[in-house]
């Protein structure tokens, strides 16, 4: 009887509204609206709910109250609407609506892109979340199960103490994030995820670069580092060359877009052509010595030692006497096991250290190499 008076309390409420008109009343019961946008990457989820409170709309505590009393566990009949095993709205008013941009995995399970009413079947040790194609309706009065696109199941957690109804991102990345229904001191979460996260971005690059990027040879070496470090050998290739096509005044060599040029060749099978752009990326004119020093670093972390001395000692031939030349001859040599060699490099470098950072790691690197230690691990 209780659930069959509240429904048609809300039912009239809601009829009255209808009646209304197009005026701008306060909602009912004082449940105010409100919407959380969130960016996973490319994707925009945004969910829109009413926020009912513990406390009632005439001050009544309701704390403990909640779960499995107001909000009832499992389906319900509300008494009104052609609804008999009704899930809970997930708020107030009319329907919480979801909305995806592109399609997702929520809680494993791949929901579309698209706006759905949000429903719950909420159970003590675990909720079931309803998204439904029917997003217009008012509140569960009229759910139809054939209109569900997605279940998935949750598991409903301890919180602290919410009054108002709130959904929050507590996680966000790149490619996921995890959205919250909290209440009074019970959480429940949703799992997102972007399977192809990658994948949009490279198509939202390729699109920017038919615009104002893609008169600036930055952006498309940019666009070609982002789609080689995240498995797009063929595009990181097709940017990588356009960034130093002169063809309209908008590519240029320089050290960075050639070693771009160089890993995309590598990552496409040419590593004849990969050779021959990085020799021609060292020796450009555009290359500092921090340019070769940090690639001479990324040498010695790829376990190409060898290499990675030469590269060290061409710094120092282009820039002799200076201590990051210095310092990289020490790391050089250090790494194919000239100990002595690398040590007497560390003390020049010591010596000319800008700074306190600098020559607390130069300190440690000769402590190593004194104790016939490799100083890069």
């Amino acid at each position: 009887m209780k659930h069959f008076l509240a429904a048609a309390a809300v039912a009239l409420t809601a009829i009255g509204a209808f009646a209304q008109g197009p005026v701008t009343l306060p909602p009912s019961g004082g449940n105010e609206r409100a919407t959380v946008t969130q960016h996973i990457g490319t994707v925009v989820v945004s969910i829109d709910y009413s926020s009912p409170h513990v406390h009632s709309p005439q001050g009544q505590d309701r704390r403990g109250k909640i779960w499995g009393t107001l909000v009832p566990w499992g389906m319900a009949n509300l008494g009104f609407g052609t609804c008999k095993e009704c899930p809970w709205r997930v708020g107030a008013n009319e329907n919480t609506v979801f909305t995806t941009s592109n399609d997702i995995q929520v809680n494993g399970s791949t929901l579309p892109a698209g706006t759905y009413a949000l429903f719950a079947i909420p159970q003590q040790d675990e909720w079931t979340w309803i998204f439904s194609k029917n997003h217009t309706s008012w509140g569960s009065f009229f759910y139809d199960p054939a209109e569900d696109v997605l279940r998935v199941k949750a598991k409903p957690e301890k919180a602290e103490y919410r009054e108002v109804l709130t959904f929050d991102f507590t996680e966000r990345k790149n490619d996921h994030a995890t959205v919250a229904m909290k209440w009074e001191e019970l959480a429940v979460p949703i799992d997102i995820n972007v399977p192809n996260a990658a994948d949009l971005y490279v198509a939202t690059i390729r699109n920017e670069l038919r615009n104002s990027p893609g008169f600036n040879d930055a952006a498309w070496q940019a666009a070609a580092r982002y789609a080689l470090d995240n498995k797009h050998p063929s595009e990181g290739l097709e940017w990588a060359q356009r960034s130093i096509d002169p063809a309209g005044g908008i590519g240029r060599k320089n050290f960075t877009n050639l070693m771009t040029l160089a890993d995309a060749q590598d990552a496409n099978g040419k590593s004849a052509e990969a050779a021959k752009s990085r020799d021609e990326a060292m020796n450009d004119p555009s290359a500092t010595v921090f340019d070769l020093h940090g690639y001479g670093r990324q040498l010695i972390a790829k376990g190409k030692s060898a290499e990675a001395l030469k590269v060290f000692q061409l710094n120092a031939k282009r820039n002799p006497g200076v201590w990051p030349t210095n310092g990289g001859l020490a790391r050089g040599y250090s790494a194919v096991g000239n100990y002595p060699e690398a040590l007497k490099y560390a003390k020049l470098a010591l010596a000319q250290a800008p700074d306190e950072g600098n020559r607390k790691n130069l300190e440690n690197m000769i402590k190593k190499l004194e104790a016939g230690q490799d100083a890069n691990k």
